[in-house]
């Protein structure tokens, strides 16, 4: 691992990669700590009858509290420190005045600014009594996580990342999105690499201790098509079969990885 903040390597498949050092590994993890404790904080406020803009408010008011900012508040036009994406909204929801209902499963996405250094990561909700189909879709976009950032490690590639996803996802009859994916982090919201969720092993870019990059797939119960609504940020399936998704980042060490956005509470997937 380089001791510097940061060296920039070419990769045949991404062009320049930045390699972090230990520095900036400290901030990562201060900033994944406070996005995954903005999470912890909303999570008993996360019940039926709640207005998604108030999980907003909450959230900004929190992050503001810490000395730290949202990354989303007028990123490229948008205006909220969540996005909230509710049973077929794949992501990018946009908090507003409707009420969560009971049933709904929902994903709270969060990114935060400590230090110029980014913290994203969200996690699924059960809102209420929620249909058992919905939360086997929960459960296995959890596992689809995992299973990709355990395939997270130096000498791997991030096909290997991508088809541990896929395998699990469509051995369970799911569908991967393909029109979003995860990305490299750190100084910037969103720099190279690119990671999809679906690949084949040995395939795309050799992982390298120092990388940063989230892993974040979005798992369909349908097919895998997606559609953006009117507002340029909102989308969802095509065949409008309920999504979930669940996201860290991460950064490649020297034996693995280490997951900066982890629940400091152990909150790591529903039941809360």
């Amino acid at each position: 691992m380089t001791t510097a903040l940061y060296q920039t390597v070419n990769d045949a498949h991404e062009g320049p990669l930045r390699l972090h050092g230990a520095a900036a590994f400290e901030g990562m993890r201060r900033a994944g700590n406070l996005a995954a404790r903005v999470l912890d904080m909303l999570t008993p406020h996360v019940q039926p009858d709640v207005v998604t803009l108030d999980l907003d408010r909450m959230a900004w008011d929190f992050v503001q509290a810490q000395g730290a900012h949202s990354a989303t508040v007028f990123y490229r036009g948008f205006s909220h420190s969540l996005c909230i994406s509710v049973n077929q909204v794949v992501c990018h929801g946009i908090p507003s005045a409707k009420k969560l209902k009971d049933g709904d499963i929902v994903n709270i996405d969060v990114t935060v600014v400590v230090d110029g250094w980014h913290g994203d990561t969200s996690r699924m909700f059960l809102v209420g009594d929620v249909p058992l189909k919905a939360r086997r879709l929960v459960d296995v976009t959890y596992e689809c996580l995992m299973l990709g950032i355990e395939m997270a490690r130096p000498g791997n590639t991030l096909g290997d990342v991508g088809h541990a996803i896929q395998s699990h996802a469509e051995k369970h009859r799911y569908s991967v999105v393909r029109d979003f994916c995860g990305h490299g982090l750190g100084l910037n919201f969103h720099e190279a690499p690119n990671v999809v969720h679906v690949g084949k092993p040995g395939r795309g870019v050799v992982l390298r201790p120092g990388m940063f990059f989230t892993i974040e797939p979005m798992i369909n119960a349908g097919s895998y098509g997606v559609k953006m609504l009117d507002d340029g940020w909102t989308a969802v399936t095509r065949d409008r079969s309920l999504s979930a998704q669940f996201e860290h980042s991460i950064g490649i060490t020297d034996t693995g990885n280490e997951i900066f956005t982890a629940s400091p509470t152990g909150l790591t997937a529903p039941p809360y």
